[in-house]
């Protein structure tokens, strides 16, 4: 009996161990398939206010507080926006000071924690921006996906897409530049967004599904008038824009693609959010678990990206410091076509914030590529 007994304590153990790997692969894994539109990814750092001035607010040092350009404070009760960082200002040593543009909503107060969003403005296109639109609701395959459309007198519609952690506000950092252009412009809300149906496994896909309410906005811009369509996607609505220009019946009316920060390998995208909360030996769980949980397959990604299939002009932000979707994939893709990819790299600049580093160069480099697409 002691050898079966002995073979049974082990199965039992194995077991155990295996049941615990799928407990953990999961937790691990929802780092990525459950984050939510506008809350922060694991591991972003939430420095705290330590004075407030006319004009200036004091924050605790970091490499992000003190990353240079624009961005947001955001915090339970308040949002608000800071520009360079100042100096000649007399300050603590651990501080860091910044100018202080705009409180948009509440008060910043000393011992407020609050975290750096690249996402500057609260609200809509018109409260947010002063800039009239529409309240519109576009048929998707799970129900109504709500979407702000602000018009403008240009056949080619610029349909602008958000990516992790982030909301439809995102895409407002550019909207004032869209809108000088004078393109209409339609602002996507997706599955599992505020106002928008959930996913029927209740997770992301990294835009490997997502990608179907894009397609469901081309084919809106199409009935209500648009020509043409480019996709300006960031972060995994980058995903998701290659995902149609590769699979949409449309794709021929798709005339470019902008991607800032765009996510090339789920996998390892993944793997940067997961080990930001898990041990590096839980790292291959994560992907497992995701893989098994979703059906993701980086076949598909790696079809959709293909510079081969690429088609019509493309446009990529990015930059080194991203630590979540690898620049170097940007790169390869950009040097397997140069005569249709461009690659304009930003240093100093987070996951989806190549914008806010650089406002103004940002909007030159975004203009010469749009304007032959008008």
């Amino acid at each position: 009996m002691r050898p079966a007994k002995a073979t049974a304590a082990a199965v039992t153990t194995l077991i155990g161990v295996g049941a615990a790997a799928i407990v953990l692969g999961r937790y691990a894994s929802d780092a990525a398939l459950k984050a939510q539109p506008g809350r922060p990814l694991p591991g972003e750092p939430r420095p705290t206010v330590h004075a407030t001035a006319d004009g200036q607010v004091t924050l605790t040092r970091s490499l992000a507080t003190q990353r240079p350009g624009t961005y947001a404070l955001d915090g339970e009760d308040v949002h608000a926006v800071v520009g360079p960082v100042l100096d000649g200002v007399s300050h603590p040593v651990d501080t860091v000071v910044r100018r202080l543009e705009r409180v948009n909503r509440g008060r910043l107060r000393p011992g407020s924690r609050v975290r750096l969003t690249p996402q500057v403005h609260s609200g809509d296109p018109s409260s947010a921006l002063g800039i009239a639109h529409r309240d519109v609701g576009i048929p998707g395959e799970l129900g109504a996906l709500p979407a702000w459309f602000v018009p403008g007198p240009r056949e080619t519609w610029v349909i602008t897409v958000h990516g992790l952690g982030a909301t439809r506000e995102h895409p407002l950092n550019l909207l004032p530049f869209l809108h000088a252009q004078r393109f209409p412009v339609l602002d996507l809300a997706y599955r599992g967004d505020e106002g928008a149906p959930e996913p029927p496994d209740g997770l992301g896909h990294l835009g490997d599904s997502e990608w179907r309410d894009l397609d469901a906005a081309i084919r809106f811009a199409v009935r209500h008038g648009a020509e043409n369509v480019v996709l300006y996607g960031w972060s995994t609505g980058a995903s998701m824009a290659l995902h149609a220009a590769a699979n949409s019946a449309l794709r021929d009316r798709i005339s470019g693609l902008v991607l800032d920060s765009p996510v090339l390998d789920w996998e390892a995208t993944l793997r940067n959010l997961a080990a930001r909360r898990t041990p590096a030996v839980l790292l291959p769980l994560a992907v497992r678990a995701a893989q098994g949980r979703t059906g993701l397959h980086g076949d598909r990604l790696l079809s959709a990206s293909d510079p081969d299939s690429l088609r019509v002009p493309t446009l990529i932000f990015h930059g080194p410091e991203d630590t979540l979707a690898p620049w170097q994939r940007s790169r390869e893709l950009a040097a397997r076509r140069p005569e249709l990819i461009s690659l304009h790299t930003v240093q100093h600049a987070p996951h989806a914030a190549m914008w806010n580093a650089d406002p103004a160069g940002y909007e030159e480099v975004l203009r010469r590529f749009l304007t032959p697409l008008m």
